[in-house]
């Protein structure tokens, strides 16, 4: 195969659809000789922050000296970003040869993978013909049906922040929820939580004890002295002071504190990574579609946050980076709480503009605009992500505010190229 049909064959009817299990994952593995087992794992779940963290992580063991894979999803621009070694996405021609390898497993099993889980195959597979030393795992959905969870027991389990999403696979409650991202947890494994809830913590917490882990959580009294900023953030950390990272947003810095102590265990688990290592990784991380600043004059930002909680840490960035209300572009899907995420957003918006992102699951921009109608901030549908950057973009930079597209990452690629479009063009539309 080469890389399109590659591609194709990934994206094919046959494995699409979302069936949570591990069987079909663990046949495939089987038969590939399990490549999951060559490698040492921090795996990650959680609702928000997992990606961000994930990118603190695997930038943190590359510069202590590891050869680092990342394997995160969805993708934001590329698929080939789902998989990396040391900071640079898997190539097409190689990714084309492990599909090629992988196809004919497929075919022969009766019930065949699902789209993510042949991508974890693929992933996996990377990670062992290229002799990495660690890789960051990130779940794609929950955590104990997930196909990443055949991995063995990792050096580390990280549950990050936990909210309602996803309900109707994995439970309507907190602690529900919860007790399926804990489905990570293998006995004997160190297990840290980085989230903030109460009764997922307890869930955590118990299950980690129950399987005779040591069990860790981020310590928000540690951290201090934190300055905000559209270039990242600056803050105090028990011991570590005036720790740098790149990634605007609000959320940030509670992401690399749990990424300090994810440090903390993996050092004594026999790893070797120096405060310098910790200091220089979090400095050079980057994270596409975080409160990204993609533009100046006017300041242009994209945010991800594609649920309540997401929303709720975007409006807190824009009120803790911002010196304006911004204009906003947004766009949600149908199965999240729009109305409330309507409500969040307009707390800081000057004007919204409505689009329809790109999935099957997306609520019409007209529908979306409908729900800001009690919040008194005028929204208005928008046929394209062309005709919203265009007009969002002139009414942000007449009124010299900044420009915030926020509500769905699937948004970020039409986002961007719009946007580039129209800034190539001198900021007129074409």
């Amino acid at each position: 195969m080469n890389y399109s049909e590659a591609m194709s064959f990934i994206h094919s009817v046959e494995w699409q659809g979302s069936r949570p299990g591990l069987e079909r994952i663990t046949e495939l593995s089987e038969m590939m000789s399990h490549p999951e087992g060559s490698f040492s794992a921090v795996h990650v779940a959680g609702t928000n922050g997992k990606g961000s963290f994930c990118a603190m992580l695997a930038s943190v063991l590359h510069a202590a000296g590891y050869k680092t894979g990342l394997f995160t999803s969805p993708y934001i621009e590329f698929f080939e970003e789902r998989m990396q070694i040391n900071g640079r996405m898997i190539g097409r021609d190689e990714l084309a040869d492990i599909v090629t390898d992988i196809a004919p497993l497929c075919e022969r099993m009766s019930d065949k993978p699902t789209e993510f889980e042949l991508i974890t195959a693929v992933g996996f597979e990377y990670f062992r013909r290229n002799h990495v030393d660690i890789a960051v795992i990130e779940c794609g959905m929950g955590g104990r049906l997930d196909s990443t969870n055949i991995l063995p027991p990792p050096l580390l389990s990280v549950i990050t922040g936990i909210s309602l999403d996803h309900v109707q696979f994995l439970g309507n409650t907190i602690s529900a929820i919860a007790g399926e991202k804990a489905g990570i947890i293998k006995p004997h494994s160190p297990v840290l939580f980085g989230g903030n809830s109460p009764d997922a913590e307890k869930v955590i917490s118990e299950t980690a004890e129950s399987r005779g882990c040591e069990y860790r959580k981020k310590d928000l009294s540690k951290l201090k002295n934190v300055k905000y900023g559209i270039d990242g953030s600056v803050f105090t950390y028990g011991n570590y002071e005036n720790v740098r990272i790149p990634l605007a947003g609000a959320y940030q810095p509670e992401n690399a504190a749990s990424v300090i102590e994810a440090v903390r265990i993996l050092n004594r688990r026999g790893l070797k990574i120096s405060e310098k290592a910790l200091r220089t990784g979090l400095a050079d991380v980057s994270w596409k579609g975080r409160f990204e600043v993609l533009h100046r004059d006017p300041t242009v930002i994209f945010d991800g946050g594609h649920n309540e909680e997401g929303i709720a840490a975007a409006v807190r960035s824009a009120k803790l980076c911002l010196d304006r209300k911004p204009v906003i572009i947004s766009g949600v899907l149908r199965d999240k709480d729009h109305k409330k995420m309507a409500s969040e957003i307009s707390e800081i918006a000057d004007t919204v503009f409505t689009v329809t992102p790109s999935s099957v699951r997306a609520l019409s921009a007209a529908d979306y605009a409908d729900d800001y109608a009690e919040t008194g901030v005028a929204a208005h549908p928008c046929g394209s992500f062309s005709e919203a950057v265009s007009k969002g973009y002139a009414l942000a930079a007449r009124k010299g505010s900044p420009l915030l597209c926020v509500g769905s990452l699937y948004s970020y690629a039409d986002f961007k190229n719009a946007l580039k479009k129209l800034t190539e063009n001198g900021g007129e539309a074409t």
